[in-house]
This record gives C-alpha cells, structure tokens and sequence, in this order.
C-alpha cells in the first residue's frame, strides 16, 4: 500500500464472482477472483507488450503426431492462476478493492509486483516467466515454433507444448 502516486492511471480492481456446479447441477463451490479493469491501459504508456506467443492448432496436431508415432507417453496439464506466477517490468498501480479499503489510509493504492487477471501484459509475463524457466532447466526454444521446448538427455526425449494456460508434455521415457 503505498500513497497515489501523480500522473499516474490507476487501474480499479472489480471482484468476480462464479459458482461452481457438480455435474446434476448441484453447488460445488462458490469461487471469487480480483481482477484488473486492464482495458482501460493504453499501449505504450502502461505497458510496452502485450503479446504473447501461442501455439497454434496445427503445431498442437504435429505435436501429438509425433509423439504417437515415437510412442511417446503424453501429459496435459492446465496451469491453476496461471496470469498470477508473471513478474511485472513495468510499474503498475491498482485501487483498494471494494471491502478491502485501509481505514487509515483510503486514498492509498497498491503497487503491483505480479500480474493480475485483466492486465494486458499478464500473458505476456506468464510466457516469459515459463520460458525463462524451461531454458534454466536445459529445454531449448524451437526455431520454427516458439512455444515448443525441447529438451534431450542422452537417448531420452522430453517435449513440452504451451497454450497459454495448459501444457503438453511428451517423453521418450518415464524417467524424463
């Protein structure tokens, strides 16, 4: 929380709300999410970049026939508060949110560190928090498609595939 800073936009934070249905329609759960209003930001003077490389159906196709004709073992995964894991470069100020107000201090906002759903840059920093990691971890890029990974030990093959929230692995072996 720190005070509002002048010539600055701040951007208004608006809670959703969605409950959850088992499969006969009864409630699972009730969920909440804080968001950002972000289509109030305007490009290049709130953020640099918003774009962020997704891969397309027909790399996801080629990508999975390859694994079956490698007979490869596939796993999909779909990343929980995926936008929420990217480190802001840019200096991002949002509104106390409705219920959340500092009594001491309500004309205050909050400097953000991470993203936050509704920000235009969020998919952008998830992507290049995930690819900052993988290359760590001994992956390289694909040249022709940047959202492929590729990663080789020895005879073992380790492939990974992102689509902004959810990723495909394949492996030669289990052990990768």
């Amino acid at each position: 929380l720190v005070p509002r800073p002048n010539k600055v936009m701040v951007i208004t934070l608006k809670w959703i709300y969605k409950v959850k249905l088992d499969e006969l329609g009864g409630i699972l759960k009730n969920k909440a999410r804080l968001v950002a209003c972000g289509y109030r930001q305007e490009e290049g003077i709130d953020f640099e970049e918003s774009f962020a490389l997704v891969a397309r159906l027909e790399a996801i196709r080629i990508f999975l026939a390859y694994a079956a004709q490698k007979n490869m073992v596939v796993y999909q995964m779909d990343v929980e508060t995926t936008f929420l894991n990217g480190n802001l470069r840019e200096e991002v100020y949002v509104s106390q949110p409705d219920g959340f107000v500092d009594s001491d201090n309500p004309n205050h906002v909050y400097k953000l560190k991470k993203a936050l759903y509704g920000l235009k840059q969020a998919p952008r920093e998830w992507y290049d928090m995930l690819s900052a990691f993988l290359l760590s971890q001994d992956f390289s890029k694909g040249l022709v498609d940047p959202t492929l990974f590729i990663r080789r030990n020895g005879n073992g093959l380790l492939l990974v595939q992102i689509y902004v929230d959810d990723i495909i692995f394949a492996a030669s072996t289990l052990e990768l």
